[in-house]
């Protein structure tokens, strides 16, 4: 199986992923729902515009998403795969709003009352790189 067929796999047991952010040199984590375009180009999450990490990334738009499969038993150290994703993440407007927020809700249709919510800002990450981990190897792929 190619590398972005395994990807997909991976996206598609996932609803959470971990979110990255940083501002002011202090890392901050958080859980967020996510979906993914088909190219692996972009990664898309939600968030309220009061949140640190909304904040966090107008101040400082790189970011770094961790989905993983683990299971926090013996058999990770053989068998989990932990992908971080890295790029900028950008608030989404208009009909691309619209588009991706289709193909978001798609992915996580109880969440309609949230998105629709005009506090919600939709962003997209531009995936830059993605960093494929096991517990012992590290590959880098790109989306393109």
């Amino acid at each position: 199986m190619d590398k972005r067929k395994k990807l997909i796999n991976l996206f598609e047991s996932q609803k959470l992923a971990v979110l990255a952010t940083q501002s002011e040199g202090q890392p901050h984590n958080c859980l967020v729902a996510f979906a993914y375009t088909n190219d692996l180009h972009y990664l898309l999450f939600a968030t309220r515009r009061d949140t640190r990490k909304f904040h966090d990334i107008t101040v400082n738009p790189p970011v770094a998403m961790l989905i993983d499969n683990r299971s926090n038993g013996e058999a990770d150290f053989q068998k989990a795969v932990a992908v971080t994703a890295k790029g900028p993440a950008i608030e989404l407007g208009g009909r691309e709003r619209d588009s991706s927020a289709s193909l978001y809700l798609k992915r996580h249709p109880y969440l309609s009352n949230f998105i629709e919510d005009k506090n919600v800002a939709l962003l997209k990450i531009e995936v830059e790189e993605y960093l494929i981990a096991r517990f012992d190897s590290t590959e880098v792929i790109t989306p393109n």
